[in-house]
Parts: structure tokens; sequence; C-alpha cells
């Protein structure tokens, strides 16, 4: 409930939640008026993967309990505490596969005691229903027939994704890469882990210590420094590790070089261009945000590039106005829909609209205007964002070409490897064929 009202995240397990499993369980406790006992690391990922499915999943059990129902107004005017009990529930019976019995009768208790014996006996019936359907394998199913519009509700509702999305994605994917797109927003997201060579750490001691840790993992086909992990996550922030990729080498930082960073926070491709530094040079990181800049300084201070590290807080839009900086590499990873990064966020799929991409897309237009005033003649403009969507990558990049000429397009093939070269020379990470987050960058150069 509280992630669906914005205040509280998904996943307990990643950074911005690390810690904060207690807090939200006293947050349970003082709402619900019941004690709950302290989460040890497996319950607490138990309790992250029943959030995140859920969260993940909300479309389609919200689909199988109206079903359920036979009535839909009774439905929508269900309280939320018991249609958030009745989701879990669901979840952990066709998602999770978890023992049925004792699904039905931890969700009965829970609504007895948070809302009042009725509930349970509501539960109750609805969850046994269920589990008779999963058992006799006759799920209910929306009808896949009609026009395109119905066809797209119908994968939404089975996908889990709002349905602007889908139709969206059909439109510029086709039928089919939407949908195997929709299975990778839905399946564990992967997460990149990046040896700290400012430390004098190789990839191999990061293998080493995942070992130690008996955390699974795989070392990266395309950087040297990374390696991916799916699980055990917990074990790895507990033992301070996580990073950034594959579009710092698309920047391709060298010592000596001035770089500016224009929206850095929370910090991970400052860090990484900081170690490329050698101790030679400087990274201006740039952003609107004072306590995030705060913990970057702090984190540059414990992977030693504190050194090369210069943090500015300010509007980059007002930032540039000053004139007080020319650079000979300027990234600006913009705000974006992150629409590539589905996966990772369970909650975000339901917090963007359709009318937020064209305020997103005036926005980037903004930001590009005023990072290319901090490039220096001969020097690099990185765009980059963490979304899938042509309109946020490509067409933005085309725009502020028809508006700087003094700009022009530096195909990123000696950068990055072939697979993530587009036709036009940007660099693009595609879900489905590339098995990583979505993400894009253009990298542009000033005229001399």
């Amino acid at each position: 409930m509280r992630i669906e009202l914005g205040g509280a995240f998904a996943d307990l397990l990643n950074e911005k939640g690390k810690g904060s499993g207690g807090n939200e369980m006293a947050y349970v406790e003082r709402s619900l008026g019941f004690r709950t006992h302290d989460l040890d690391d497996r319950d607490l990922r138990l309790v992250t993967d029943i959030v995140g499915g859920t969260i993940r999943w909300r479309r389609y059990l919200d689909y199988l309990i109206c079903s359920l129902f036979h009535d839909e107004s009774m439905f929508r005017s269900m309280e939320p505490l018991l249609l958030q009990i009745l989701r879990i529930g669901c979840y952990e019976i066709v998602k999770l596969d978890m023992p049925p019995y004792a699904v039905v009768d931890e969700n009965v208790r829970l609504a007895k005691v948070a809302l009042r014996h009725g509930a349970g006996n509501m539960v109750n019936a609805i969850l046994r229903k269920l589990v008779s359907l999963k058992d006799r394998n006759s799920l209910p199913l929306p009808n896949m027939e009609g026009n395109d519009r119905a066809q797209a509700r119908a994968l939404a509702t089975i996908y889990s994704h709002p349905v602007w999305m889908v139709r969206r994605w059909i439109k510029y994917l086709g039928q089919e890469r939407a949908i195997r797109l929709m299975v990778w927003n839905n399946s564990d997201p992967s997460f990149s882990l990046r040896a700290n060579c400012a430390k004098g750490i190789t990839r191999a001691d990061l293998v080493t210590q995942l070992n130690v840790l008996k955390v699974p993992h795989e070392v990266s086909l395309h950087l040297d420094d990374f390696v991916r992990v799916k699980t055990g996550l917990q074990a790895v922030i507990q033992a301070g590790f996580l990073k950034e990729g594959l579009v710092v080498s698309v920047v391709d930082p060298q010592p000596g070089e001035n770089i500016v960073d224009c929206c850095a926070a929370p910090g991970g491709k400052t860090l990484y261009m900081a170690s490329h530094l050698k101790g030679q040079g400087m990274v201006y990181a740039i952003d609107i945000n004072k306590g995030r800049l705060r913990i970057l300084n702090e984190t540059a201070k414990r992977q030693n590039v504190d050194g090369v590290i210069t943090t500015i807080h300010n509007d980059l839009r007002a930032f540039v106005d000053k004139k007080l900086l020319k650079s000979d590499k300027v990234l600006l990873d913009a705000p974006c829909s992150g629409l590539g990064v589905l996966s990772k966020r369970a909650d975000l799929r339901w917090n963007k609209r359709l009318e937020d991409l064209e305020q997103l897309k005036n926005l980037q237009d903004e930001l590009l205007d005023a990072a290319s005033i901090l490039v220096k003649p001969g020097g690099v403009l990185v765009y980059s964002t963490c979304s899938i969507d042509p309109e946020e990558n490509e067409e933005r990049v085309q725009a502020f070409l028809l508006r700087h000429p003094d700009f022009s397009v530096d195909p990123v093939d000696k950068y990055v490897p072939a697979d993530f070269v587009t036709e036009h020379g940007f660099y693009f990470s595609d879900p489905v064929e590339n098995s990583l987050d979505g993400a894009f960058a253009a990298r542009l150069v000033r005229g001399s």
C-alpha cells in the first residue's frame, strides 16, 4: 500500500532501500496493530519477492480476483487493504507456487487480524476457488480476439503492463517482440558489479570475493571490469558492491581530461569515469539534489577517487548561464521514462503515464541545449537514457542536431561491441536481444 501511495521502495534489498526492511516492518506494526517478528536475510528476500512480485503482476492479479468475484462492482468497491491481501495470496499461489494450504491459512489469519472476521472468510473463499482452478489448469484468461485495441488490452492483462505501454511497443516493435520485452520486464533482474580498479581490485579479485560469499555470478561478455549477479544481492550490498557500465565506454574518459557529468546523482557513472582518470584530470558532477551529492562525495572517498571529483550543486540550466566551464567531454544522462529498466523497478510501470513522455521530451531538449554550452570546440557530448523509446532517444538527438549544426554524430563502434551499435552509429542495449537493461547513448562531437 505504501508503494502504491509513493511512500516506499518496492525492493527492500536495493541500494535505495538498504536497511529499510526494519523500518517497513515497523510501519506494518504501527498501521495494523500487531507485532511482526524480526526479519533475517532469508525472510527479507521472501518479503521482497512477495512485495515486488505483487506490485509487478498487479494488473493480472486484479483480473484473476475480479474473475473470481463474478461482480466487477464488488471488486471496484473493495477496501484497499483487503484487495492487497488478496493480491498477495493470488501471487503466492499462481506465481510462487507456495503450498496452497499455507498461503490460504496465512492470508485468512492476516485478514482477520488486520480487518475483521468476515474479511477472513472472504479471503478463504476466493483463494480456495483460485487453488481449485489452478489444480484443474483452468485459470481464467482474457479474450485475445478482436481489434488491435482489444488485443493490446488482453496482452496488457496477461503480462501485467499498462495498456498504453503495450500499444506503444506493438507500434514500434511488433507484437512478438513486445511480448518478449514484457517477459523480460517480469523476469528476475540481474545487477552489474564493477571491480574498483582505483583501489587495485581486478575482476579476478571480485570473482574471488563473490565465491567466498557463495553468490552465483557470471563475468560480463562486454566489459572487462564487470560481473553480473541475479541472486545473493543482500550479501553483495552488505559487502558494498554494485556499479555502472557501457555508457561510460561511449564517453571514453582518459587521464588528464576535464569531464562534466550533468545530472550526476546517484553517481555511479561519475565514479566509474573518475576511476579511468588515474588521478589526472577532473570530473565535475552537477546535480540539483544536494543530499545525493553529499552521498556521492562520501562514496568517492571510500573508492579513492575524491581527488578527481568536484561536486556542483546547481540546476544545469542555471549553471551554464554563468559560462564558468568548458570541458573536453560532457555526459548528459538525462531524466527519462525508465522504460528500459522495468525489470529492476517493479513499481515503475504503474507510475508512468503517456503524458509524462511529452514533458520529459521538453526537459531533455532543454538539458541537451544547456549541456552543449559546456563542450569546448573539438569536444564530445554524450547523451544517454535508460529508455528504449525512440522519441526519447534518436528523435531527441536528431532534433538537437537541427538546432546545433556545429555538432555531428561520432559513431560509437570504436568504443562498444558491434552488438550494441545501431545503423545510425548510436549505442543501444536491447533487453530482448542483449539480455541487459535497455539503454541508449549518442556520442556527438563539436566542430573545431
